[in-house]
């Protein structure tokens, strides 16, 4: 893995993380406990902070940057960022599932308990509402989520995660 401080930021990381070999981190990172960093996933630092919860995973191919001086991102506790997904500049609140491809733009604010659907675009700005699923392109509400949505979703994919990055420790 490459963990690189850049400018006197050096990422800082919770206990108990997993990160893959070709993982990347860099610059003004900060993250919490169970936190996992998956095959070619790139948390890059270098233009503003970057700052995870508890129990964030961020999978193959990911993406979190940010915009230089203007967009930091923030991503609460219990987040899930799919595949292959990008999350840019923006504040993504707890309990929330990213999915596979999906594109979350600056200062988008993704409040709690919500599904960001696989391939949709969160076009800048945008406010999504707690409690709702959004898709498409540009992504909209598309429904309220389930409790077993919540559950047997968003909870169960971040809890596997801390498993599978158990097998590899």
């Amino acid at each position: 893995m490459i963990i690189k401080e850049l400018n006197g930021h050096k990422p800082k990381m919770g206990k108990d993380c997993f990160f893959a070999e070709n993982a990347v981190i860099v610059g003004e990172v900060e993250m919490g406990d169970q936190c996992s960093i998956w095959y070619n996933a790139v948390i890059r630092g270098d233009v503003h902070y970057i700052k995870m919860g508890n129990k964030v995973n961020i999978q193959d191919g990911a993406v979190v940057h940010a915009t230089y001086k203007k967009s930091p991102t923030n991503i609460g506790n219990n987040v899930s960022v799919g595949h292959n997904a990008i999350v840019h500049g923006c504040t993504i609140h707890d309990n929330v599932l990213v999915g596979m491809g999906a594109i979350v733009m600056d200062d988008c604010i993704v409040e709690s308990n919500t599904i960001i659907a696989a391939g949709a675009v969160v076009t800048q700005g945008t406010h999504v509402e707690g409690g709702s699923i959004y898709a498409g392109v540009p992504a909209k509400k598309v429904k309220d989520i389930s409790t077993e949505l919540i559950s047997g979703e968003i909870e169960r994919i971040a809890n596997n995660y801390i498993k599978y990055s158990g097998w590899y420790k």
